[in-house]
């Protein structure tokens, strides 16, 4: 029987790797995709987002979902809690899947993930087609996040405490090193001479022979994004991680995520304004979710990457759901107090 071709879609976190994902399930020229999400967080806020395409289900009398949300955290920490399993139920159901998108979570390693594909009873039914890594533009010609190294070099010299900022980096270079093709998003905000800078600073730090591509919008063909027949999992030692030489990688503990459910309606400039006080008060690299916006009945999804915010009505209310605003924030060492006392008040 054929192997399932399995892309693994990776990158920092408010790249834009769900926007991609969206996209190839409403473009994707017939193909049956099954997806895997992997959260940070309990709430499955791109899980919902995916769900919301309303491309995801078969039209038989009983639909099969084929969105998997995978919520503890790092999927190469619980591959045997949860991607195991999760895979073994995809390759029985192989004969209905033409290809599998593994989103990871923002703060995944994607080379312990591809290793799992070595287990034989994974092995002998899925192969990692290709790595695509998804990187914010605009991100990078900002310096902010681990967008400038030289940047950041300067002032960790400067200020030890900001030596934090390492195991970031480290995993920003492990993603392009384990990458098949680098998307470049958010592309429409900066000037095409700052694109270029920041495409070609890309491409050093790249293997050789790895592309970088534009995509904004998250818009991009589904043939780019499959069909690398790349077996990743067979060529392992010609991508290098910073974590080759450890038995097991440790994650940055003081990273957490704080959750915030209420049943408050919220004026989406007032919360704004509210999140971007908490942006200057904690550090947050990252805000996610739905709110519930007075005498609107669709939903509103909101998107956060440092004092950038954006947003978009993706669909009505159910009368079956209540109607809440749910916010999942990821930084490091969060205060949820502090934060709910802002964003109430």
């Amino acid at each position: 029987m054929h192997k399932i071709p399995v892309t693994v879609i990776t990158g920092f976190l408010g790249a834009g790797k769900t926007s991609l994902v969206r996209h190839l399930l409403k473009n994707n020229q017939g193909r049956r995709i099954a997806v895997l999400v992997n959260e940070f967080g309990e709430m499955g806020i791109d899980g919902e987002l995916l769900r919301s395409c309303q491309v995801c289900d078969d039209e038989e009398d009983e639909p099969i979902n084929n969105i998997v949300e995978l919520t503890n955290g790092c999927l190469c920490c619980t591959v045997q809690e949860e991607f195991f399993p999760t895979m073994q139920q995809l390759l029985k159901r192989r004969e209905q899947i033409d290809c599998i998108l593994i989103e990871t979570s923002g703060l995944a390693l994607p080379k312990p993930l591809v290793q799992a594909f070595r287990w034989p009873e994974i092995r002998n039914g899925a192969t990692v087609d290709g790595v695509v890594t998804v990187v914010d533009c605009q991100a990078i010609a900002s310096g902010t996040l681990v967008g400038d190294f030289n940047a950041l070099e300067a002032q960790r010299k400067a200020d030890p405490n900001l030596e934090h900022e390492t195991p970031i980096e480290e995993l920003f270079e492990d993603q392009l090193a384990c990458a098949d093709l680098v998307l470049l998003t958010k592309v429409d905000l900066v000037e095409e001479k700052k694109r270029i800078q920041v495409q070609e600073w890309l491409q050093q730090q790249l293997p050789k022979g790895v592309k970088v591509a534009s995509c904004p919008h998250g818009q991009v063909s589904p043939d780019l994004l499959l069909g690398f027949n790349a077996a990743v999992e067979d060529c392992l030692d010609s991508r290098p991680s910073h974590h080759d030489t450890e038995e097991e990688h440790e994650h940055d503990d003081e990273i957490n995520s704080v959750q915030f459910v209420s049943n408050q309606a919220f004026e989406p400039k007032v919360l704004i304004d509210k999140l971007q006080q908490l942006v200057q008060q904690q550090e947050i690299y990252r805000i996610k979710g739905f709110v519930d916006v007075p005498n609107k009945p669709m939903r509103m999804v909101l998107q956060g990457v440092g004092n950038r915010f954006d947003s978009f009505y993706d669909r009505l209310w159910q009368t079956t759901e209540p109607r809440q605003t749910r916010l999942v924030l990821i930084g490091r060492q969060l205060d949820s107090a502090q934060i709910e006392s802002v964003i109430q008040n």
